[in-house]
């Protein structure tokens, strides 16, 4: 059969015939875009009609952001005043779950806590987003440390009070965690069950201070050099680990393999110790530190809660029913 008698069915269903036929191809766009005209004219009507609806959908969500879609993808369950749903209403949510559902009410008072772990934690919240824009002006060289601390103060915009920010906190830090762990002693808070989640405290403890003292060399002044010279001549006394300790020698520990040299990379305060104490302070012990936080943290959650003193009734609570007064106190 000749390829002109071929007859082509387009998309709009009207046939027509090859190329030499009167219909061609020329009458398929014609009819296409007639047709695409139409739909979008419905569809933009269509917008037109729906429009104040969704209008009125949005002003009401900014009204109660309770009732938009993103908010119930969030919170799975209503925050009313049903025991159940509260308490559902943390349990599902991902960020909320981190919180107990119920705690004791004279747990949370700032006259028992201090609310020292929280402080110390926004404290170490500071010193990582300060950390971080410092390191930006900032290079691990005995040429350069100084220069940039120099340049930092003098020649950066708010660069001094940058610094003050993260050499104050960090002080604040050591002087919060202090102040937290003497609050748990003078409670009990140590005690069974809490045992465990004490010895974390303890080493976060220690790695404050090294995050303290691994800081301090990093300015590279006369100060920062002398304090780790005393520092690490001190590890030289470690037991079993330094050749001037304990049972040291009888291990093979010498001037060179021992833990003093480990720390310094060499057996001076030079280069070496300056690159390792920036990556002690700046990678190391942060993501050490991190991590027996998140376990701390979740120690709280599971070992009940903030330890807390027997709970008490109020004077306006003495009159009521016995359950309403346990329900009262959580």
């Amino acid at each position: 059969m000749p390829d002109d008698d071929v007859k082509v069915t387009g998309g709009n269903g009207a046939s027509s015939k090859g190329p030499s036929g009167d219909g061609g191809n020329g009458s398929a766009p014609k009819n296409g875009k007639k047709g695409l005209g139409v739909i979008v004219k419905e569809e933009v009507d269509a917008f037109r009609a729906e429009m104040p609806g969704k209008v009125k959908e949005q002003v009401e969500g900014l009204k109660d952001p309770t009732k938009t879609q993103v908010y119930t993808s969030i919170f799975r369950h209503k925050h009313d005043e049903t025991p159940r749903n509260r308490a559902l209403g943390v349990l599902s949510n991902v960020f909320l779950h981190l919180h107990p559902a119920k705690i004791n009410r004279d747990a949370v008072r700032y006259p028992f806590t201090w609310g020292m772990g929280g402080i110390t934690f926004y404290l170490f919240i500071v010193l990582t987003f300060t950390g971080v824009l410092l390191m930006f002006y900032y290079h691990p060289t005995k040429v350069q440390a100084f220069r940039d601390v120099l340049y930092l103060e003098h020649d950066v915009p708010f660069g001094k009070i940058l610094r003050n920010m993260h050499r104050w906190a960090a002080h604040l830090m050591v002087i919060a965690v202090e102040l937290h762990m003497f609050r748990v002693f003078l409670t009990g808070s140590y005690k069974k069950p809490r045992e465990f989640n004490w010895n974390v405290g303890v080493i976060l403890l220690v790695l404050t201070l090294l995050l303290s003292f691994t800081g301090y060399l990093l300015p590279d002044d006369q100060l920062g050099f002398w304090a780790v010279t005393v520092g690490t001549n001190m590890a030289r006394a470690t037991p079993l680990l330094g050749h001037e300790g304990p049972f040291g020698p009888q291990l093979g520990m010498t001037p060179y393999n021992d833990v003093r040299f480990g720390l310094l990379g060499g057996s001076i305060v030079d280069a070496n110790a300056l690159l390792r104490a920036y990556i002690w302070h700046c990678i190391a012990i942060p993501i050490i530190a991190s991590v027996f936080m998140i376990v701390h943290f979740w120690r709280v959650r599971k070992d009940g809660g903030i330890s807390g003193p027997a709970p008490v009734i109020l004077n306006s609570e003495a009159d009521k029913p016995r359950r309403a007064q346990s329900a009262a106190g959580g």
